[in-house]
């Protein structure tokens, strides 16, 4: 027989409302324990584990496991756990909406106790303080709706002997959804719902300034079971041969790479073929350091030195990594090797390098963008799997402005909050092809349990699929699952989705349909997302960083990696994830660039304190010193007041690691007096290193119109000196 529940008393909704209001918003509430959630309401914390079927079947069974926990601290007897299904079904996703926020004392079905049927009943004969039980109901077909086909409430009550006594109020309870379809021969044309599942594999990327990866306390916490990383690709590793969209930036795995090689600062070791002996400067003379960084840290390693356990010439094992550091490397070296199982087979879309803030970007940097979309573009490293580029961003919301500054190839995936509640799954606005992901079928169950195990999120994912099997043109399904969502295990999650009325299917699949042509000034961009958007000094600070990394490679002559390898550090200073932390993401970009300049201000150049031109011109020498232990090429420019020119080597200067190099340059001047000069050192691209030195040179030279009465003073000497031995003897012969 049924029997209607009755209501909580008025002291249990207040604790309830109570307790809602002291919850933390956002994803960690959707994340939180169920027994934590249910704690403040009911003694006994109750979850369902397992729901097979995962609809209301046509015959058979519907058979519930989960468990029951003691959150009291007095024992209890004689847990007796009931099903419960309503008998109203909902046949709109807005009904769904408002039943998931529905309190979880309010009436939302009727217990089904039959004492005929024994497998509707689970009894639990003491439960003491903090202990868990699991219990286990048959319910058979009958006492299921069967005749409107919609998404009926279905869960789970448990009612004991406990210290106030035994009453008809739950002592503690479970709530899900379970659909129930319409029969074959009656769905239009038998047309199954399509729906992909879109597997995001996205995070904050921190660097230390010597570009190493920091927070890896954080990265083994993700990396390991349960963790947000590992669930999600366990979970993508689930589907098998269904298929499923991968939304990758591909700045993670190649951070993960990092901490499995044992979280290695950046190298400024040689990445291609030394060159010969010759190439460095033959006035080059070895010269060995102080020890001391130019900077003034006072390391013993010379600047620049790769920290990394790597020696370029002897024996020594590698360093022994932190506990820490080596539990992320063995963690991330199982989870690639997962991830290269979930990703083979099925279509990967690749978001901008470091989830650049595209929104942001289309306002003050254009150029990183595309940058960093072009860095994500073509197959996938190193594995060599195909991807599409796509954009989209953590929340769903995307501007006009990134949504013009995407290419009209990319796949752009927003959240229907953006086109309000009839929301099309797929969009065509100005030359660009919107996926449009259900914000409903990604929030998950009802409370009061975990909103997010598996069990309730596929439980949702199916009740907003069986709504739209209600609809004319059974509008397709996008879901993309919250990039915080994890479970210890995937389990069931994809077998209750294999059913003959939903049809997995990647994304591709779904926008190449039709579609709904929307204006892009209809869509919706809320205020709230404008102002989170990265400012413009973190892209400038970034823009720094990129320039001082190609500086440094331009200056190592054996290395043409560091340069790109800064490059992908800055695109991660300037990603969604750092919205909430934009004066964090800029410190870090100045960090690091910091770093970089001291190991360019270990390469300087010397002038003599002064220079004296006897003539219009002469050649005076300046030195180079390279106090990095890797060989340089640099160049030289002078800066003099007209009119002294100074000549330059035109050829790139070549010296070796803790060397120096004399530079022969010629001075001319047209004018006497001192002229100041300034001598630059560049990189090959001419682009200063941050040496300088300043020298006068002063020029003596004697000018033509000097030199003329000089030749005239002397010729008139001479003239006179043969005048007067001409009257000499004129007058001694007159005599």
């Amino acid at each position: 027989m049924l029997r209607p529940l009755s209501l909580l008393p008025a002291l249990t909704a207040v604790a309830s409302l109570a307790a809602f209001l002291l919850m933390p918003a956002g994803p960690a509430q959707a994340q939180a324990p169920a027994a934590r959630r249910a704690a403040a309401t009911t003694p006994l914390a109750m979850t369902i584990d397992s729901l097979t079927p995962s609809e209301i079947p046509r015959d058979g069974p519907v058979r519930v496991t989960g468990t029951v926990t003691n959150q009291d601290t007095e024992t209890w007897t004689t847990v007796n756990v009931y099903a419960f299904v309503s008998d109203t079904p909902m046949t709109t996703s807005a009904e769904l909406a408002d039943a998931a926020e529905t309190a979880e004392d309010s009436q939302v079905g009727e217990r089904i106790i039959e004492e005929s049927a024994p497998g509707t009943q689970d009894t639990i004969d003491q439960l003491a303080p903090n202990a868990t039980e699991r219990f286990s109901l048959t319910i058979p077909r009958r006492y299921l709706p069967s005749t409107t086909p919609g998404v009926y409430w279905f869960g789970v009550h448990a009612l004991g002997q406990g210290p106030a006594g035994r009453d008809e109020t739950a002592d503690g309870r479970a709530r899900t959804f379970l659909p129930l379809a319409p029969p074959a021969r009656g769905r239009a044309a038998q047309k199954a719902v399509q729906a992909a599942l879109v597997v995001p594999i996205r995070r904050q990327i921190e660097h230390a300034a010597d570009g190493s990866i920091g927070g890896v306390e954080s990265w083994v916490e993700a990396l390991g079971t349960g963790g947000t990383l590992r669930s999600l690709v366990d979970l993508g590793v689930a589907a098998g041969s269904r298929p499923i969209t991968w939304l990758l930036d591909p700045a993670v795995p190649d951070a993960v790479r990092q901490l499995v090689a044992g979280n290695p600062p950046r190298s400024l070791g040689p990445t291609v073929a030394e060159g010969g002996e010759g190439s460095e400067s033959p006035d080059a003379t070895p010269s060995p350091t102080d020890g001391t960084e130019p900077d003034g840290t006072g390391s013993s390693d010379p600047p620049g030195a790769d920290s990394s356990g790597e020696d370029s010439g002897g024996e020594e094992p590698a360093p022994e990594l932190a506990p820490e550091v080596q539990q992320a490397a063995d963690l991330g070296s199982s989870w690639l090797e997962a991830l290269h199982d979930g990703l083979e087979g099925h279509e990967i879309l690749t978001l901008p390098y470091g989830d650049v803030d595209v929104a942001a970007a289309a306002k003050y940097d254009p150029a990183t963008y595309r940058a960093a979309r072009k860095r994500s573009t073509g197959d996938l490293a190193p594995w060599g799997l195909p991807t599409t580029p796509a954009v989209s961003s953590p929340a769903g919301y995307l501007d006009a402005g990134g949504l013009r500054l995407a290419e009209p190839a990319s796949t752009v995936l927003v959240t229907d909050r953006m086109l309000g509640p009839r929301a099309p799954s797929v969009v065509r606005t100005e030359g660009h092809t919107l996926a449009v992901s259900s914000s409903g079928a990604a929030s998950g169950g009802p409370g009061p349990t975990d909103r997010m195990t598996p069990l309730a999120l596929r439980q949702r994912i199916v009740s907003e699929a069986a709504v739209r099997l209600l609809t004319r043109g059974r509008k397709p399904l996008v879901v993309t699952l919250p990039t915080t969502w994890s479970a210890p295990s995937a389990d069931g999650f994809f077998e209750g989705l294999d059913l003959d009325w939903l049809n997995l299917t990647d994304l591709t699949t779904i926008t190449q349909r039709a579609g709904t042509a929307v204006p892009i000034d209809r869509l919706r961009y809320p205020d709230g997302q404008d102002r989170l958007e990265l400012d413009a000094d973190v892209f400038t600070a970034a823009g720094d960083l990129i320039q001082a990394g190609d500086s440094l490679q331009n200056l190592l002559t054996n290395n043409d990696e560091v340069g790109s390898t800064v490059r992908d550090e800055a695109f991660t200073d300037v990603s969604y994830s750092d919205r909430l932390r934009p004066v964090t993401a800029r410190a870090s970009a100045d960090q690091s660039r910091a770093w970089i300049e001291s190991r360019l201000r270990g390469v300087r150049i010397d002038a003599p304190k002064a220079v004296i031109l006897s003539s219009g011109s002469g050649r005076f020498a300046a030195t180079i010193t390279n106090s990095l232990d890797q060989p340089v090429s640099v160049r030289v420019r002078a800066v003099a007041d007209p009119p002294l020119e100074v000549a330059v080597p035109t050829d790139t200067i070549d010296i070796g690691p803790d060397n120096r190099a004399t530079v022969l340059l010629n001075a001319s001047s047209s004018a006497v007096g001192i002229r100041n000069v300034t001598l630059l050192l560049t990189d090959v691209d001419n682009v200063p290193l941050g040496s300088s030195d300043d020298l006068p040179i002063r020029s003596n030279r004697v000018s033509s119109v000097i030199w003329l009465i000089i030749g005239t003073g002397i010729a008139l000497l001479f003239g006179a000196i043969a005048v007067r031995l001409v009257r000499r003897v004129r007058a001694a012969r007159r005599s």
